[in-house]
């Protein structure tokens, strides 16, 4: 496994944010789509896997193959692109501006979204024998999910609002470290190992991410949850996107800016350190 240090993959983050910004609808549009879609095919698995078998970690355990196969494809979730285009704006590269990083992170949500929508009615049609009959154990399985994930939180009131919120902080905390685990190895072995583990984390531990409840959700939906469309907007989408935000930001991106990245452009601005300079205590 060839490793990075810290320095260069946060420049590569940096760059990566820059060029986001910089891509053309058309390709923003396709890569986002497909990554919904491969995610959501993840997440169906998993949640089959689970049911299946009546174990909850082996399905933990598997989930991470779609990410690695959406990553190494070069396909963007939103997820990914609330930690990664901000820093370009931090970083002050020319033309990046907030109407760009809105730009982007709208046409990933649109690509995500219909990708994900794709996959829940393939799925919808599978579990049902093309809505001939009553979904099967795994199709009442996401209707609860999504009963349980929005009408749950809501009938617990601000707690369960909360509850939904840190969820999902802690959700994209752990999803961008597996973006930016990549990032710190040049071998596809290093990159898929990198990602797993935090991948693994977060779908075991049932944290909220916005584009694997695109699937859900909608699934559920289709599959006769008892929740309407406007249930889950309000009492999960939105405030997952929120919170999904600020983990990525707060914890991985503006982090590993300002510690890597900034005091190292800070430091070449001050020129070179004395040899003879004093250790920190």
């Amino acid at each position: 496994m060839s490793y990075l240090a810290p320095k260069e993959f946060v420049t590569k983050m940096v760059d990566a944010g820059e060029a986001k910004i910089f891509m053309s609808t058309k390709d923003t549009l396709i890569r986002a789509y497909m990554a919904g879609a491969i995610l959501a095919l993840a997440a169906a698995f998993a949640v089959t896997i689970t049911v299946n078998t009546g174990n909850p970690l082996v399905g933990a355990l598997l989930f991470p193959v779609g990410f690695c196969m959406l990553y190494l494809l070069g396909f963007d979730l939103l997820t990914g692109v609330f930690t990664l285009v901000p820093l370009a704006l931090l970083d002050k590269r020319p033309g990046c501006d907030l109407k760009g990083l809105a730009r982007n992170w709208g046409l990933v949500f649109l690509g995500n979204f219909a990708g994900a929508l794709t996959v829940a009615v393939f799925m919808a049609i599978i579990f049902t024998m093309g809505f001939t009959k009553a979904p099967d154990a795994v199709g009442e399985k996401i209707g609860h999910i999504g009963e349980a994930r929005t009408l749950g939180y809501a009938a617990a009131g601000f707690g369960g609002m909360l509850t939904l919120f840190i969820r999902a902080v802690m959700c994209n905390w752990m999803v961008s470290t597996g973006v930016v685990a990549a990032m710190m190895s040049t071998s596809v072995t290093g990159k898929v190992v990198a990602m797993w583990m935090p991948i693994l984390v977060f779908f075991y531990l049932g944290f909220e991410h916005s584009i694997v409840n695109m699937f859900l959700f909608p699934s559920g939906i289709i599959l006769g949850g008892q929740f309407t469309w406007g249930d889950y907007f309000l009492y999960n989408e939105i405030p997952t996107i929120i919170g999904n935000v600020v983990g990525g930001l707060t914890f991985v991106g503006a982090t590993l800016y300002s510690t890597h990245y900034g005091t190292r452009q800070a430091r070449n601005a001050a020129g070179p350190v004395s040899p003879l300079a004093e250790p920190a205590e």
